[in-house]
């Protein structure tokens, strides 16, 4: 009986000194959610991995206040205010859309996927938006001509480079590899394309990248190409000449994630906005972006799922004047 009287007296405790084990998880959480940039990533990549997923986070709130109710834990409601207020400082104003004012530009970014049975229909989804530029990643030798007869009355510029393409309303210039492969990767891999587009506001460099995939394995994740990648083509954006820059592309990361530092150290985008892009059948991350450079990235939405595992963003662009 022994057991018996032990649970009694855990249930006659004072409020305040029980779940004290659930009190330490909402500090953990809490403490995940706002230094998360202190997680190594030495073993693992365990620091990306959290960030890839970090809004997920602050499910364990929620779950945490179930718990709390159902031992009467008023330390642990308490201590459960701590993760809530960090998450809601870092996500909460993203919760309504994540608009920042009007825009010069509306740009598509797109995995299109080379699996995608249906290029024709997904170029016509994309119209349908009315963006200046579409920008497609994973274009396949028997696709691209389905997208270029399809996008060709309303983009009659285009750029394209290996499996990435860009379709522009205004002419386009200087056409040529963006070189972001990572070493060891074969020679034909070509995932980036750099061009200059005459708008009425001037020369705007554009760029359309496709950084490498990233798995999670038992060893932990595997993010050493996406990284590399990464590297290469924050070093782009730093040698570029034109002061206005436009970035489209399936960056295989989240802008939390560290490993897309170089890259988002040097361009303004949407931030931590939600608007998930995969997988389109329940969306978890947006790993799809578009940045800008001496430009404000106003708002960042989804687009209806096409026959791709990636949902299309639609962005707008506010430049400075």
């Amino acid at each position: 009986m022994d057991w018996w009287y032990r649970g009694r007296g855990t249930r006659h405790r004072s409020p305040w000194a029980r779940g004290r084990v659930l009190a330490s998880l909402a500090v953990l959480t809490a403490g995940l959610l706002a230094f998360h940039s202190a997680v190594p990533n030495a073993v693992g990549r365990l620091g990306s991995l959290l960030e890839t997923f970090l809004p997920w986070l602050g499910l364990a709130v929620p779950l945490l206040l179930v718990a709390a109710l159902w031992c009467r834990s008023a330390l642990a409601l308490v201590a459960l205010l701590l993760p809530a207020a960090v998450w809601a400082h870092l996500f909460g104003g993203l919760l309504p859309a994540g608009d920042r004012g009007a825009h010069d530009i509306m740009a598509v970014q797109h995995n299109v996927s080379d699996e995608n049975a249906d290029p024709a229909g997904t170029a016509t989804a994309l119209i349908g938006a009315a963006p200046d530029f579409v920008a497609l990643q994973e274009l396949t030798p028997s696709a691209l001509p389905v997208y270029e007869k399809a996008l060709a009355s309303d983009y009659p510029f285009q750029a394209v480079v290996g499996t990435v393409g860009l379709w522009s309303r205004y002419p386009l210039s200087d056409v040529g590899p963006l070189d972001i492969k990572p070493e060891g990767i074969r020679e034909d891999w070509n995932r980036g394309v750099r061009s200059t587009a005459r708008t009425p506001w001037g020369d705007i460099a554009v760029y359309v990248a496709h950084l490498p995939s990233v798995r999670i394995r038992a060893s932990g994740f595997s993010t050493g190409w996406r990284d590399e990648s990464a590297l290469l083509l924050g070093e782009a954006i730093a040698a570029e000449k034109l002061d206005r820059m436009i970035l489209l592309g399936d960056l295989n990361s989240t802008v939390d994630d560290r490993g897309l530092a170089p890259v988002t150290s040097r361009m303004d985008s949407a931030g931590r906005a939600f608007a998930f892009s995969w997988p389109a059948a329940f969306p978890v991350s947006r790993i799809d972006h578009v940045m800008a450079r001496s430009a404000a990235v106003t708002r960042v939405r989804t687009l209806p799922a096409t026959g791709s595992d990636h949902l299309p963003i639609a962005v707008g662009i506010r430049l400075e004047r």
